[in-house]
């Protein structure tokens, strides 16, 4: 089944090319947090952006766009170990698609002031969704990351 996907804007980002967002990564999965970015939806879809201003925090899909490797396995850099495409943030997917939960600052009409971006400048947005309780799970485990996450403690 293929499907056809068109952009709905495009990120801006301090990141110019990959090598910028691998070269800033830290040993904290949590390293973005306070990276400044702006969404800038194009003005066609600009009215779907009403009510959003009440959200602290907003879903990102987007397309890897410069990712051209598909890979079925991955090397995650704060652990090194072969790990399952499915079980990573890798960009490199057999569908170039990533998804970001970013704090959302503020909305200037079509344009939205986020933090935590992980994006490089120019990455086409697909979709936006609202992050709402029904996406906080207390429960959550984390796989791999739980015993790394506990040795970082």
């Amino acid at each position: 089944m293929a499907f056809v996907v068109k952009p709905i804007g495009t990120v801006h980002s301090p990141f110019r090319k990959k090598e910028d967002i691998k070269k800033s990564r830290n040993t904290d999965p949590k390293g973005f947090d306070g990276v400044h970015g702006e969404l800038e939806i194009s003005p066609h879809f600009a009215e779907g952006l009403q009510d959003i201003d009440g959200f602290s925090h907003i879903i990102v899909i987007f397309a890897f766009h410069e990712s051209s490797e598909k890979k079925i396995t991955a090397r995650p850099p704060h652990d090194g170990k072969k790990r399952g495409i499915f079980a990573t943030r890798s960009p490199n997917r057999p569908n170039p698609i990533g998804f970001s939960v970013l704090r959302l600052i503020r909305r200037e009409e079509n344009i939205l002031h986020v933090k935590g971006v992980d994006m490089i400048d120019g990455t086409p947005i697909l979709d936006i969704k609202p992050y709402t309780p029904r996406d906080l799970k207390p429960e959550a485990r984390f796989g791999w990351l739980d015993e790394w996450l506990e040795k970082r403690s």
